[in-house]
C-alpha cells in the first residue's frame, strides 16, 4: 500500500472569485494525505517483518497471524513488531516457530 501523495500536479482551489469582484485568494497546492506516518524506523521494522511473515507463511496465513492478538506474544504481532527491536525480535521468533511446525 503506498501512501505517498501524487505531487505531480498541483491542486488548484475551488474559489472562482470572491463576492466583491477580487480575484480569488486560492491556495495552489493543498495537503493531500492528512494521515500521521510512521516513523522511519517504525516503517522498516514494518517492512521486514511483513516481508518476512510472507515469505515463511504465505500472504493468507502472514496476514492473519499479523493482525490477530496472539496469546504468547501478548500482543497484536504487527503492533508488536512496529513498536520496538525487542518487538521485531520476538515476532520474527514466532514467525519461524510457526513456519517450522507448518502453521
Amino acid at each position: 500500500m503506498d501512501d505517498t501523495p501524487d505531487l505531480s500536479e498541483p491542486v488548484a482551489s475551488e474559489t472562482a472569485e470572491s463576492p466583491n469582484g477580487d480575484p480569488p485568494k486560492a491556495k495552489f497546492f493543498r495537503k493531500k494525505f492528512n494521515a500521521v506516518r510512521l516513523p522511519a524506523d517504525s516503517a522498516v521494522r514494518q517492512g521486514k517483518v511483513a516481508t518476512l511473515a510472507f515469505l515463511k507463511l504465505g500472504r493468507e496465513a502472514a496476514t492473519e497471524f499479523l493482525n490477530t492478538f496472539d496469546e504468547a506474544l501478548g500482543g497484536r504481532p504487527l503492533d508488536l513488531a512496529v513498536a520496538s527491536d525487542d518487538g521485531l525480535r520476538a515476532v520474527e521468533q514466532a514467525i519461524a516457530k510457526r513456519a517450522e511446525s507448518g502453521g
